[in-house]
């Protein structure tokens, strides 16, 4: 394939996320986010609040349980089901993910994103689950060396992730060839510990198209989320596991639930 630009790249990339199952939106800052978040908490837990959405009150109830923590706490969140007063003084458990049943989240994915913080920044491509940013993908023109969207993100990281983008789990970068994920964390990330997928037989990988096609399919992306990331309590760290690390979980479950033979790994 000849030249590519990183906006034919992020044009294509958003079109086969949506024939797979996402909802383009435009999210063009963080009022938005925010704004998308609150819609999409109140259609996901719909039957939690029995149709009565959440007031403006509740909401802002909801943003002090979830803003201002760590990426480590902020992972732990969303696993968890957060109690809120609401102002008939009745109690209801929100639930930010379904980590069981990955189908019945609410995914969708933006671009284009500007955030300001130290610095102003424009994400390129941001994948959300329920309305919480969940993956950031950031790209570079085809030929171009990749190792440059991840020194992007590392600025990012630095300048202007706050809020809700504290629930970020996964990043992922690409120039179209060569494609990796990492995992986010409280701490500085080395280049060493992004990876590339790779199917059962361990063959790599790494072109964005078919990256997105088996990585990035909703039910598989809800399943690393709830499944293949470690939330490290002792370093207070979240991790996400490395392809062979997750075949070797996927084949010790199916031993144990298919048949009465231990397995190891």
């Amino acid at each position: 394939m000849g030249y590519q630009s990183e906006a034919q790249l992020e044009n294509e990339l958003v079109k086969q996320l949506q024939n797979q199952g996402y909802e383009a939106v435009h999210l063009k800052d963080y009022n938005d986010v925010l704004a998308n978040f609150r819609a999409q908490l109140n259609k996901f837990n719909e039957s939690k609040l029995l149709g009565k959405p959440l007031t403006d009150q509740e909401f802002k109830r909801v943003l002090v349980e979830i803003e201002g923590k760590s990426i480590y706490e902020s992972a732990k969140i969303l696993r968890d089901k957060l109690l809120i007063e609401r102002e008939d003084d009745n109690y209801v458990y929100l639930e930010l993910m379904n980590t069981r049943n990955w189908e019945d989240n609410l995914f969708q994915v933006t671009t284009q994103t500007t955030m300001v913080g130290k610095y102003e920044n424009r994400y390129d491509v941001t994948i959300l689950i329920n309305g919480l940013p969940i993956v950031q993908i950031e790209l570079k023109r085809r030929g171009l060396d990749f190792k440059e969207a991840f020194n992007q993100i590392q600025r990012y990281r630095r300048h202007s992730f706050q809020g809700l983008y504290h629930f970020l789990q996964i990043f992922v970068i690409s120039n179209g060839v060569d494609t990796k994920y990492f995992s986010n964390s409280d701490y500085d990330i080395q280049f060493g510990f992004t990876f590339f997928w790779s199917d059962e037989e361990n063959n790599l990988i790494t072109d964005l198209h078919e990256f997105t096609k088996t990585f990035l399919q909703p039910n598989h992306l809800a399943k690393m989320i709830s499944r293949y990331m470690v939330i490290n309590d002792t370093d207070k760290a979240l991790m996400v596991m490395r392809p062979y690390q997750v075949y070797a979980v996927e084949a010790l479950v199916k031993r144990a639930n298919e048949t009465n033979k231990n397995g190891y790994i």
